[in-house]
């Protein structure tokens, strides 16, 4: 391979990895989704609709009529439902000094969550910064509302009818507040035929305590019948989370799983996917390596997780009764484009038929238990909690692997989260921890840095002696390469030593814009008082009217100098890079250098102006870091050349000049 198609070869790797990291900080586009035209309504009676004894866990909630429908042949009642008036209570706090780690606003339509609201994370809103919501209802534009860990289809399947628990307003109980400061809300719903007899009686509880992140719920259906019966129901699980990114939108939903050697592998299905996908089992975020035992579904964003995890009954080691969990992706608007900015995401359980006894027998009732975790992704966070740690909840937090596998870039970037942590116990500022670490990062990786450098410009200086061995052995490919190596291997040179640190050190670099771009702990962290007060979000030195630019559609809204900075860092970095040695001789190869010293400086100030600025002073760091650095390694590589023409440094194969001997040494051992 020639040095020229490595370079090309190089460059086009290079780009297509930052087309790719910015096409994943970018907004994801998503197509419009059709929801069942349904009218919203809070009622404390509904009545159920006709089903079938063996249909499948229902994948989208069913309408309800509002009179009874027809019913049909082997169906011989009418069943409802009775519940209570419209309620809506709030238990915990958005005070940091409760100890709660957020508050709840329950609302008694289908049971529900209407809002989740952190205590300790603020929306970053740098006029008015209020306590984050991070769960909310979803109004569609057919009237109809979700609402997060609602429940939906309830069915009797021996007499194959479903009711829509969702548009009931359930009983509320009240509220009790135990010794632990913990506090429980509990709801209740009767099912009752057409005669107004009790048949079903369900009570649905959530559980709230200081100083967790989790949050407790429960589901009991009772038998009060004298005769068993067959039931399952439908929950909608955590939705309507936020868009957390400033630009991206990593909103997806995550599922783990344990496989046969006890590890937590997981699988996930970003909002693109969930908006593409026609079937349940599409939706559903399954592993590549299909198999092991399901724990957990959970909806995220760029920071944060509802994860919702089901637990096992009684003796049992491993939860058995949830046979469908799949996202589900939001369109309330049904824009085209899906790009207004009202998209969102959420779960769906569905659970298998479980059998009643008849009333007063030992299994004439049914509990289902749920934890849901609603909480940063914090590594730190979960490997502290030995319940989080063996649930594998760090598994709901991804980088941006690339070309990398994510089995190198995973532990590179936890690595370096850590050692971030650590660094900001004592300097206190991680816009400081970012600088140094870039630093630090460049001296460590500074040999090899110097090895590429110092070869490339021997390379350069061999340019001419190449071009003559091309052009005489230009029809003879197998004698030309050899010729070539020969030279190389006198002059101590390699055309391999040029690029290879670039590919060792590109690991590395995309862990830490990885660690930088997806860490919780720099979402709200200030570098500088006045300036970069957010490290999470763009500089934003100036604020104005959001000003469109025309065709290209991008919105600005305020003068943000770090994307600039880096432009003017971009031009030094290229300006004192070696030339390349085929440039020398080569105008086509020359040209395409002086284009690259253009577009380099302006490409990436204009695909990165909206980046959070975390992102933008690493990568302005790093880039001013590599621009002393090669001023260091030129003025090495000069004075080399300097001292060689004064003939104070023998020529060597090791310096690059020309080898007396009459059997070089080659610079490496066969």
């Amino acid at each position: 391979m020639s040095l020229r198609t490595a370079f090309i070869l190089t460059l086009v790797a290079f780009c297509l990895f930052c087309g790719w990291l910015v096409y994943e900080s970018g907004a994801l586009r998503s197509a419009p989704a059709l929801f069942a035209s349904e009218q919203a309504g809070g009622s404390g009676c509904i009545l159920l609709q006709q089903t079938t004894a063996a249909e499948p866990p229902a994948a989208a909630e069913t309408p309800v009529p509002e009179k009874p429908a027809q019913v049909q042949a082997g169906a011989t009642k009418y069943f409802g439902a009775i519940g209570g008036t419209d309620r809506k209570v709030t238990v915990g706090s958005t005070d940091p000094e409760s100890g709660y780690k957020f508050m709840l606003e329950l609302d008694s339509r289908g049971a529900g969550i209407r809002t989740a609201t952190f205590s300790g994370y603020d929306n970053r809103d740098h006029k008015d910064p209020q306590p984050l919501v991070f769960l909310s209802s979803i109004q569609l534009g057919t009237g109809r509302e979700i609402l997060p860990m609602a429940n939906r289809g309830f069915v009797l399947v021996d007499q194959g009818q479903k009711l829509d628990l969702s548009r009931l307003s359930w009983k509320t109980l009240g509220t009790e507040t135990a010794d632990d400061g913990g506090t429980t809300v509990a709801f209740e719903a009767t099912i009752v035929d057409d005669q107004q007899a009790e048949v079903l009686k369900l009570t649905k509880s959530y559980r709230v305590r200081p100083d967790t992140f989790l949050l407790e719920c429960t589901l009991d259906v009772e038998n009060l019948t004298g005769s068993a019966q067959k039931v399952r129901y439908d929950l909608t699980g955590p939705a309507g989370l936020g868009r957390e990114g400033v630009r991206s939108d990593m909103r997806k939903v995550v599922g783990g799983y344990r496989n046969a050697q006890g590890q937590v592998i997981s699988g996930r299905r970003d909002k693109k996917a969930l908006r593409k996908a026609d079937t349940a089992q599409k939706r559903e975020p399954l592993p590549k390596r299909n198999g092991g035992q399901y724990l957990w579904t959970a909806a995220v964003n760029k920071y944060f997780a509802a994860i919702l995890v089901p637990l096992p009954d009684a003796n049992q080691p491993v939860c058995d009764w949830v046979t469908g969990r799949s996202g589900r992706f939001y369109n309330p608007d049904a824009d085209h484009k899906a790009n207004s900015g009202d998209e969102t995401i959420g779960l769906d359980l569905s659970t298998a038929t479980a059998t009643l006894d008849p009333a007063g027998q030992a299994g004439s009732a049914r509990t289902y238990k749920f934890e849901l975790y609603l909480g940063p992704k914090d590594k730190s966070l979960f490997d502290k909690n030995e319940h989080y740690r063996d649930l594998g909840f760090v598994q709901t937090i991804d980088f941006l692997a690339c070309c990398c596998p994510a089995s190198i870039i995973n532990p590179l970037a936890f690595g370096i989260l850590a050692i971030m942590k650590a660094m900001y116990g004592f300097i206190g500022n991680y816009g400081v921890v970012i600088i140094i670490l870039v630093f630090l990062m460049r001296l460590i990786m500074h040999p090899i840095t110097k090895k590429s450098q110092v070869s490339m410009s021997k390379m350069s200086k061999l340019a001419p002696r190449a071009e003559e061995i091309k052009k005489k052995y230009a029809n003879n490919k197998a004698e030309l390469n050899k010729k070539l190596m020969e030279l190389y291997r006198e002059q101590g040179a390699s055309p391999i030593t040029g690029m290879l640190p670039m590919f060792v050190q590109m690991p590395i670099w995309i862990a830490l814009w990885s660690a930088v771009y997806t860490s919780i702990d720099l979402r709200g962290a200030a570098f500088l008082p006045i300036w970069i007060t957010d490290l999470s979000v763009p500089d934003a030195l100036v604020r104005f009217a959001t000003v469109t630019v025309p065709v290209l559609e991008w919105k600005i809204a305020s003068l943000n100098l770090l994307p600039l900075m880096m432009g003017v860092a971009f031009y030094l970095q290229q300006k004192l890079m070696p030339t390349q040695a085929s440039a020398s001789t080569n105008p086509q190869m020359a040209q395409q250098q002086k284009m690259m010293m253009v577009m380099m400086p302006l490409l990436f100030p204009l695909m990165l102006y909206n980046a959070p600025s975390g992102v933008n002073l690493y990568i302005m760091s790093s880039t001013f870091a590599g621009v002393i650095e090669q001023y260091v390694i030129r003025k090495h590589i000069r004075e080399k050349d300097e001292q060689e023409a004064k003939g104070l440094v023998s020529a060597t194969s090791k310096t690059g000049g020309k080898v007396k001997k009459k059997k070089p040494k080659p610079f490496y051992k066969y």
